[in-house]
């Protein structure tokens, strides 16, 4: 499988860097391309530089290199995420406006009709929010908001993100043993 992830410079980019382990980990081609202010989230929250990042993926695209392979309907791709999404990019995303690698490559993974998931990580969110998510919703973009649940009883942080990553992964088909699914009340 071949996945493109983005990332953004919302806060939450333990969950890309969290996901991209996880593609890994089942012999997934990631291809990763973060915006300017996703590194600096990154390196920030997570103390991952740009140069330890690109140890984890097979190819870390350049935001600003519009005539890389993730741009074109030729590459073939099984799905892309953005995890985290910014509002401004996922509003990006909604009014086609392709002004960057990341939003070219999402724009181009809908016109060629494969999975793309976006993982929003804002609250509150207002009206413009909620309608550009109901926009890509209805174009069959999967939004998988950063909200995990807790039915699963978790003891640490990692036990959250794990969560958010498997919901992203099932979303994808990925099977994956990262949190314990619900099999009702007992």
């Amino acid at each position: 499988m071949r996945v493109i992830v983005g990332i953004t410079g919302a806060s939450g980019s333990i969950y890309g860097v969290r996901l991209i382990e996880v593609l890994k980990e089942k012999n997934c081609e990631v291809h990763a391309v973060v915006t300017k202010s996703g590194l600096q989230v990154m390196e920030y929250e997570c103390g991952i530089s740009k140069v330890d990042f690109a140890k984890k993926v097979d190819v870390l695209h350049e935001v600003d290199n519009i005539g890389a392979s993730i741009a074109s309907g030729s590459f073939k791709n099984d799905a892309m995420v953005i995890v985290p999404c910014s509002m401004k990019t996922l509003g990006s995303i909604a009014h086609g406006i392709a002004d960057n690698l990341l939003t070219r490559a999402a724009d181009v993974t809908l016109k060629e009709s494969r999975p793309l998931i976006i993982v929003p990580r804002e609250t509150p969110v207002n009206a413009i929010h909620l309608e550009n998510m109901l926009k890509l919703s209805r174009l069959g973009v999967r939004i998988i908001p950063a909200c995990p649940g807790f039915y699963h009883r978790p003891q640490t942080i990692t036990d959250i993100i794990d969560m958010l990553v498997g919901k992203i992964c099932d979303s994808m088909g990925i099977e994956h043993t990262l949190f314990e699914r619900w099999t009702g009340a007992k």
